[in-house]
């Protein structure tokens, strides 16, 4: 090969791994924008799950026979080094129920509330002297997962039946 054939073939490489390089970032960016979208389509499933079940234990405040008497969600604490947020915390005179919402529960999940419910009373020391019950709440739970989280004495809460809310207008539109 001449010296002139070879400065021909480095020039080509660089120009060839220039267009590589090019294509490289632009499927980069849009991998990326990929990302983001699917992360706000799991993150809006999970605010329709987090609004369903709030809105159903508002409704009806008990895990099992446990009556609650307030709820509140998305409660976000620190203190120190220990931070957690909560989807739904349910309170009465001597119990706290602790929900974990998801869309679509998984048996890692259910670690997550483990810890959440380990660190509530370090976040919260004035409810030391209670109950603390957990809860997984999930529009969908496989076998497994449901079997160990109740094995770990767990409720868990799924939607079910034919359950609809009607809001109506004053001014009703009748035609």
């Amino acid at each position: 090969m001449t010296n002139d054939e070879l400065k021909e073939l480095v020039a080509s490489l660089a120009i060839a791994q220039r267009e590589t390089d090019e294509q490289m970032k632009r499927t980069n960016e849009t991998l990326k924008s990929i990302g983001i979208q699917l992360g706000n389509m799991s993150r809006n499933q999970g605010d329709v799950a987090e609004e369903f079940f709030f809105n159903s234990l508002a409704n009806d405040t008990h895990l099992g026979s446990i009556h609650f008497d307030d709820i509140a969600k998305n409660e976000h604490k620190r203190r120190g080094k220990t931070e957690e947020e909560y989807d739904i915390v349910m309170t009465n005179g001597n119990a706290i129920g602790i929900v974990e919402v998801k869309y679509k529960a998984h048996e890692n999940d259910l670690k997550k509330l483990e810890r959440k419910m380990q660190n509530f009373k370090t976040l919260f020391p004035w409810f030391e002297n209670y109950k603390l019950y957990g809860a997984i709440a999930s529009f969908h739970i496989n076998d497994d997962a449901k079997h160990e989280a109740l094995n770990r004495g767990f409720f868990v809460l799924q939607r079910s039946g034919d359950l609809i809310h009607t809001d109506a207008a004053e001014n009703l539109l009748v035609l």
